[in-house]
């Protein structure tokens, strides 16, 4: 087991973004279109401007999309934006039941940057793409206090520790 100890402010969390190979029989007007109906849609950048927005690219433009907030009282991890963008978009609208077991969706880390993202569509590798917002250290505390388990793909850490099995042999 790896373990290391450091203080929380120093503790750098980046987004774990999504790719997704198609758009379950759509064209990109009719995904939009649904999208709309669930979150608010702008104009947008390759980085969310906030927690609770999401940028998605659809091989054009980048587009804000502001998640629809969860119940009161839901669980600390339906908070997450992984989660809500999961339950809102993911899920109903293009059928990715289980993002860990579904072929259909790709996590790229976010040490790769947003030019991967739009790379993986232009290539036509992916329909679409989602930039997420990073998880912050009070949501990661939040989580573990509530004796919750992070989503998959949830958080990506720089630097990534080392970790192996060294011999030395006489």
């Amino acid at each position: 087991m790896i373990a290391v100890a450091f203080p929380d402010r120093e503790m750098q969390v980046l987004p774990y973004n999504r790719a997704v190979k198609d758009l379950a029989g759509q064209t990109i007007d009719q995904f939009l279109s649904h999208v709309s109906r669930v979150c608010v849609v702008r104009p947008g950048r390759s980085v969310p401007s906030a927690a609770g927005h999401v940028s998605l690219f659809d091989g054009a433009a980048w587009h804000d999309l502001e998640l629809p907030p969860m119940a009161p009282g839901a669980a600390a991890t339906d908070a997450l934006d992984v989660s809500r963008l999961q339950h809102a978009v993911l899920g109903p609208i293009l059928g990715i039941g289980d993002p860990r077991s579904d072929p259909r969706i790709e996590f790229v880390g976010g040490a790769r940057g947003t030019a991967d993202l739009e790379a993986r569509v232009r290539s036509g590798a992916s329909a679409v793409a989602f930039s997420m917002h990073p998880v912050s250290v009070a949501d990661l505390m939040t989580v573990s206090d509530a004796g919750e388990i992070m989503p998959p793909k949830s958080t990506w850490f720089e630097p990534k520790l080392r970790d192996g099995l060294l011999s030395h042999l006489l």
